[in-house]
């Protein structure tokens, strides 16, 4: 509460309770700092509120003007802390949230889907796109971070990690054969995502050992979702995320190739803005996604 707000609830107790004394009693403050107060509001309007003899005090005509002002502003700011709480307790209100495209769509999808089932007070505002986004300067409450985090300031929670992938259609290995080893994708077409430059290379773990795998193709791409139709078409072999592969892969439209090598996971992380005490649509959303994603 400011100054003048305080400055105001004593004014009112000490004008309701007929002496400083009893004011400062019921405020669990002195007397005397109850006459700093009132006599502080006086000072700022320029004209006396009460009038004190060493018997009574009495409230004069701005005074009593005053008081009813006063206590329509302190019923005012009760009543917006008490709108504050409830908001901060339930969750309720439009949730706006933003997160990569794939991803989005295969795992995040789901759980929103529940989450609004169990509270139909939130109106989630869900923005898939592959780019950073300012929460701040887009409003975005809570994002779904891939890669690296580079701004310190989030409130940032791991998920699962991606887990990058090797596949290609049933139909282009029945043409190319299977690659054995790591090694062996240098003879093959390989879906680059990017531009396809020197130097490009698919990094392979087995163990201690590690393979860098020469990428060359026919077709690149900077979008997965165009990889993975050339896969599904049988252009190449292609490297991606769990998320994006999983279903293509359940139906055997994909194969997943080399399955005793890894490749590097792709970290994953649920930010929201540094609040120190954050909304209730907030808290309880990116609690629920950790549940089942983390």
């Amino acid at each position: 509460m400011s100054d003048k707000l305080r400055s105001m609830e004593v004014f009112v107790a000490a004008a309701t309770a007929d002496s400083f004394a009893a004011a400062a009693q019921v405020l669990d403050i002195s007397a005397v700092m109850v006459g700093k107060h009132v006599r502080a509001l006086e000072q700022q309007l320029g004209a006396s509120l009460l009038e004190r003899t060493t018997r009574r005090q009495t409230l004069t005509e701005i005074g009593m003007r005053y008081l009813e002002r006063c206590r329509d502003v302190l019923a005012s700011v009760d009543t917006a802390d008490r709108v504050a709480e409830v908001l901060r307790a339930v969750p309720q209100g439009v949730l706006r949230v933003s997160a990569p495209v794939s991803y989005g769509l295969q795992r995040l999808m789901p759980v929103i889907s529940a989450y609004a089932e169990l509270h139909p007070q939130v109106q989630v505002d869900l923005a898939l796109n592959n780019r950073v986004v300012d929460l701040a300067d887009e409003a975005v409450d809570v994002a779904i971070r891939s890669g690296a985090l580079y701004d310190a300031e989030l409130i940032a929670r791991p998920l699962r990690p991606a887990q990058m992938l090797v596949v290609a259609s049933p139909a282009y290995l029945a043409r190319h054969g299977r690659p054995q080893h790591p090694a062996d994708l240098a003879q093959h077409n390989c879906l680059a995502f990017g531009a396809l430059e020197p130097g490009h290379s698919w990094r392979f773990m087995q163990g201690e050992s590690r393979v860098d795998v020469p990428v060359r193709g026919a077709f690149a791409s900077n979008n997965g979702q165009a990889l993975l139709a050339a896969a599904l078409a049988g252009m190449g072999v292609v490297v991606q995320t769990d998320t994006l592969l999983e279903s293509h892969i359940a139906a055997a439209e994909l194969i997943v190739l080399l399955p005793d090598w890894q490749l590097p996971t792709r970290a994953l992380h649920i930010v929201r803005r540094p609040e120190n005490r954050p909304s209730a649509k907030v808290r309880s959303f990116v609690d629920f996604v950790l549940e089942r994603l983390a």
